[in-house]
């Protein structure tokens, strides 16, 4: 199985020398690549790669940040020119080249950024220079919500999650993210897909802390578009999972008149590497349509012995009056690499707009 860190792989070291030696006339290939290739490389993971990569890289530049930047900008654009398509994950080290070395210069930084994530995403290097200069690069960030290219907008957004996942937090904007909304405000009407997808993720990431902002939010924005409504509903996703009362009122999703049987656990006993099978009936016993949101809960034995609930979302649809349907579903136990299975006593439970309504165990093995 390819892994990520294989991206950091001899052959794309090989296009980035031929790359740099193009816009470097003095860069060694050889001594490039020797230091790179060093006893440790092997047991390095992604990250530590791309540190790698961009202290390596830092031996062969100038000590000058705009000198620096600026082959940086010539780098991207032979990259371009021999057929390197952009957002390569690969090359997160040229953002990550500012985050390490253009701290203490902010207007080069920004002007880099600008640049750089238009070829690869720079959310994550952003991040250490909003803790640092707070309001400063905020107020950059807002005025990078009108700019013309939809990464630089969506960099506006993305970079400024109070949560974004893989990254560090932004303390600040977990505690208040109200310098958050004029550049959400600029972006809620984006024509990018990616820049309103964005959006939402932000959304969802203040709903963590502040469920009161985002629910004053869906009130406001409410019916101003098909694509902001959608914004809405995806970055109210966490509280519509948690079951948040105000949220579901908001979306017309009553948990009454609806009834759910014959929860059955097709296999109570469940290895790890195989699947959990089950199925229930779901019946609308209301006497007019009914918007009805099936979810199902996995709660996880952990280390500590202890269970912890993760909602799947199974549909969400207008029900006809007494309407009945039955509901089969396979959720995997297949070892991944963002989860540890314990063994042990496990629950799954049937949630209908909001509530919980049946729970029954099983074991995994």
């Amino acid at each position: 199985m390819a892994l990520l860190k294989d991206l950091y792989s001899p052959a794309f070291y090989k296009s980035l020398t031929n790359a740099l030696s193009a816009v470097m006339p003095s860069f060694n290939k050889q001594r490039f690549t020797s230091q790179i290739f060093t006893d440790d490389f092997s047991d390095k993971e992604l990250k530590a790669r791309m540190r790698h990569t961009t202290q390596v890289l830092h031996a062969f530049m100038p000590s000058d940040l705009k000198k620096a930047v600026a082959i940086i900008e010539k780098l991207i654009q032979q990259l371009k020119k021999s057929g390197t398509g952009e957002d390569g994950l690969a090359y997160i080290f040229l953002p990550d080249y500012i985050e390490l070395y253009g701290i203490d210069d902010l207007d080069t930084s920004i002007h880099a950024f600008e640049s750089i994530t238009q070829f690869v995403s720079c959310e994550f290097a952003v991040r250490p220079f909003i803790i640092r200069y707070g309001s400063k690069m905020l107020n950059q960030m807002k005025a990078w919500s009108l700019h013309e290219n939809e990464k630089v907008r969506r960099l506006a957004s993305e970079g400024s999650r109070p949560r974004l996942p893989w990254a560090m937090a932004i303390p600040e904007l977990k505690k208040d993210p109200s310098p958050l909304f004029p550049i959400l405000e600029n972006l809620k009407n984006d024509p990018s897909d990616d820049v309103r997808r964005s959006v939402a993720n932000n959304l969802n990431d203040i709903a963590k802390d502040h469920p009161d902002l985002i629910i004053a939010l869906a009130g406001k924005w409410k019916g101003i578009s098909i694509e902001t409504d959608a914004i809405i509903k995806h970055g109210s996703r966490g509280l519509l999972k948690k079951g948040h009362t105000e949220i579901l009122n908001h979306y017309g999703l009553k948990s009454k008149n609806i009834a759910v049987t014959g929860l059955k656990i097709e296999t109570p006993v469940v290895k790890i590497g195989d699947h959990l099978a089950f199925s229930f009936i779901m019946t609308n016993l209301d006497r007019k349509k009914q918007k009805i949101r099936l979810e199902y809960g996995l709660y996880y034995n952990k280390s500590n012995g202890k269970l912890a609930r993760k909602v799947f979302k199974i549909s969400e649809k207008l029900y006809e009056p007494g309407e009945k349907v039955k509901v089969s579903r396979k959720q995997s136990f297949k070892k991944i690499t963002t989860r540890v299975f314990y063994p042990g006593k496990h629950q799954l439970s049937v949630i209908v707009n909001g509530e919980e309504k049946i729970l029954k165990a099983f074991q995994l093995k």
